[in-house]
């Protein structure tokens, strides 16, 4: 067929107005709403979950060995910098709470803090040299997000929600699923589209009980009825719209309802993890009381991008100022991570094998980070070997898995107890920019226009950081 005949075809023939349906569905010919959409080059990932842990995990208990902090514990710090802490106490030098092992065939050193992480070794990159801006909790989880420390500004999740839309009509393209104890601070402002245009905020989903709240009718209608109401709707909707041209929020509510009408039929069916085996449901971790909870949500992010959404975040913890829910361990580091580790390490350990058995984690990114460290030394007075550790902003440790990484693999690394990133130093910036160029992105390119300058994920930073690619 030539072209010619081909675009006839398809604008005037039944069968041709479905394939384009299809292709559309597929993700195969929706246009890119960027000014320049991606993809920029070959995308070696074309979807991410990102897990964010609030509070702040202490990397010389988890991904950071330091055997030197053992051979040092119960001393001063040996330095004449004075530590820019939150608290401002630094105590002595304390060792690791948690011993550390090699694993798997590349031999990262990983705690036993996280057992079952541990046995999928081989599949993390895992960064030591990560700095951030901040050490106060909520600004830093702001730039964890967002690249800035300001809220108003878009997620990772909105750019990409922008940059390349959702392989899937029926779902979002952005999904938040938040710890079912609470909310992070500062709430949906860490899921927000910023000054993105609105349709590209996260939506929430519950991994338990009720999804989305709303999204059917308080009564059940007819059919007749059913389908009267939403034409009527439309039709006031059309009119409501015409008359308020550019109301680009008017505009995202009319297409949120319109989604939500698809997410009826989707949602029910995406949420019900009974569907799983008990086999999956056991990888998962949901036969255990400690961890049921956040594997339904691992399980039900896994769901979700088989189903065409493009970007889900997972939240670990909740509001800060609220040790019990949360990673914020400044009074007992033991009593904290102790508590928190176990209700994720088998979920994240079995999304990572579950994605790995599906073909998934070859086009698939998972994101694992937290918005800084802990300090090496305890919050106490002087001369004091405390049980917690304050907020440390100038070495922390995160990790990545899946499309386009070298596995098994640790790039950087902080001074020799683990207090700052002295080897090839990682920021936010850098991080962001990676992530979207193993999506296609170049982070340069992928900008709005606002306020009369020409925004980007990444500011007027970043540079990939190419060893850590395959």
């Amino acid at each position: 067929m030539k072209r010619r005949d081909f675009l006839h075809w398809t604008a005037h023939g039944l069968g041709g107005a479905a394939l384009a349906s299809l292709l559309t569905s597929d993700g195969k010919t929706a246009p890119g709403e960027a000014a320049d959409p991606p993809p920029h080059h070959p995308p070696q990932a074309r979807r991410a979950i990102h897990i964010c842990l609030c509070g702040a995990l202490s990397q010389v208990d988890s991904f950071d060995y330091k055997p030197e902090l053992t051979r040092l514990h119960g001393r001063s710090l040996q330095s004449s910098e004075r530590p820019d802490v939150f608290f401002g106490q630094v105590g002595l030098l304390r060792k690791n709470d948690w011993d550390f092992r090699q694993h798997g065939q590349s031999g990262l050193w990983i705690s036993d803090l996280f057992p079952e992480i541990a046995r999928v070794a081989d599949e993390l990159t895992i960064i030591n040299s990560m700095v951030a801006e901040t050490s106060n909790h909520t600004p830093a989880t702001f730039q964890e997000n967002t690249g800035f420390r300001l809220n108003g500004f878009p997620t990772l999740g909105a750019w990409l929600s922008y940059g390349l839309g959702s392989e899937t009509e029926n779902l979002p393209a952005f999904v938040v699923i938040p710890d079912t104890r609470g909310q992070p601070a500062g709430g949906p402002i860490n899921w927000s589209n910023g000054f993105l245009p609105a349709r590209h905020q996260g939506v929430t989903m519950r991994s338990q009980g009720t999804p989305i709240d709303d999204l059917f009718p308080a009564r059940d209608l007819g059919p007749d009825a059913d389908r009267a109401t939403r034409d009527l709707v439309a039709s006031l909707n059309q009119q409501h719209h015409a008359q308020r041209p550019g109301d680009d929020a008017l505009a995202a509510r009319i297409r949120s309802y319109e989604l939500a009408a698809r997410m009826q039929l989707a949602v029910p069916e995406v949420a019900d993890l009974r569907q799983e085996t008990l086999a999956t449901q056991s990888l998962y971790g949901l036969d255990r009381p400690e961890s049921a909870d956040f594997g339904r949500g691992c399980l039900l992010a896994r769901r979700l991008l088989e189903r065409g959404v493009r970007f889900v975040q997972l939240f670990s913890g909740g509001s800060f100022g609220n040790p019990r829910i949360n990673w914020d361990g400044h009074e007992n580091m033991r009593q904290n991570h102790g508590q928190e580790a176990p209700r994720i390490d088998r979920p994240i350990a079995g999304l990572l094998r579950d994605l790995r058995r599906r073909g998934m984690l070859d086009d698939t990114l998972v994101l694992f980070t937290t918005e800084f460290g802990r300090t090496p030394f305890t919050q106490s007075a002087a001369n004091v070997v405390g049980t917690g550790r304050d907020h440390n902003q100038y070495g922390f440790s995160v990790w990545l898995a899946g499309a386009g990484l070298r596995h098994g693999f640790k790039y950087g690394s902080t001074d020799e107890i683990g207090w700052k990133a002295e080897e090839k130093i990682a920021n936010w910036y850098d991080f962001h920019a990676t992530v979207l160029h193993l999506l296609g992105i170049n982070h340069e390119r992928l900008t709005f226009y606002h306020n009369g300058i020409r925004r980007r994920l990444t500011n007027v930073h970043g540079d990939v950081l190419d060893e850590i690619l395959a």
